[in-house]
């Protein structure tokens, strides 16, 4: 089973649901994460997914066309851009499923920095709780996950 998460810059939301699932699934699962224009690893997902003991400070963004023209094949592409930014959310073809998950843009949180961390902190809570669900999904051999598109 192979899955990929995208997102606009994959610096956020695509890289947190990657570490999750990848955690959670069983070795049969291949996860893996791209963006449409990839920019860096937002400081405030290092250090939220640091207190969860996951390290992307060394994590690099990639560009989902370079998986494309590589000739990469995944069962499952999840892309995780809020519902009013869904039509900016990269398309992958050749795909079996499609989900979309939306949440919010971790890049876009405002407030002193405590509070931007607690909404990012609330953000991967959330991405968190989903990816623990899909994990089950994936498991269970679910054809059809919740949220699925296709």
């Amino acid at each position: 089973m192979r899955v990929l998460f995208i997102c606009v810059h994959n610096s956020a939301r695509s890289q947190m649901a990657e570490a999750y699932l990848r955690q959670l699934s069983g070795p049969g699962v291949t996860v893996e994460s791209a963006g449409m224009t990839p920019t860096v690893i937002n400081p405030l997902v290092v250090a939220v997914m640091a207190e969860e003991g996951i390290d992307l400070s060394g994590k690099k963004t990639r560009k989902v066309f370079d998986l494309f023209k590589e000739g990469r094949l995944f069962d499952y592409v999840v892309t995780v851009c809020e519902e009013s930014l869904e039509g900016q959310c990269p398309v992958f073809p050749g795909v079996t499923h499609r989900l979309h998950l939306p949440f919010p843009d971790p890049a876009a949180v405002t407030g002193t920095e405590a509070e931007r961390l607690e909404t990012v902190r609330a953000i991967r809570d959330a991405i968190k709780l989903r990816m623990v669900e899909l994990a089950k999904e994936l498991g269970s051999g679910t054809s059809r996950p919740l949220g699925d598109v296709s």
